[in-house]
């Protein structure tokens, strides 16, 4: 019996090896591109909120865990909205505050001392 186990077990692997070498067209199997990340990031500009959340990362052999990825770019995208929104509210601030300033210091016509 162990015999008979051996010899099937040989003749399978034969026929799958002659398969895959022999078999089809000119190549064994075809070649396939390699999957790579689209450079979604803009480089001539600041990345923002909609650039991280348009980012989708290729597998690899051994993977990867997706929620975990996907769950950091999420932070990320929010932290940066939240930047975002921050410096734009002390950038008018700060607009504000120089017009402020200027109108102040401006002397009105005819106050001459």
């Amino acid at each position: 019996m162990f015999l008979f186990l051996v010899v099937g077990l040989a003749v399978v692997v034969g026929a799958v090896t002659l398969s895959v070498i022999g078999g089809g067209e000119n190549a064994p199997l075809p070649d396939v591109a390699p999957e790579r990340l689209d450079d979604a990031l803009p480089p001539d500009r600041p990345v923002d909120q909609a650039d991280v959340e348009s980012i989708r990362f290729p597998l690899a052999v051994r993977g990867y865990r997706m929620a975990e990825v996907d769950d950091a770019l999420s932070r990320i995208a929010a932290e940066l909205a939240e930047r975002d929104a921050r410096i734009a509210d002390l950038e008018s601030a700060l607009a504000g505050a120089q017009s402020h300033r200027v109108s102040i210091e401006k002397p009105a016509e005819g106050d001459h001392q």
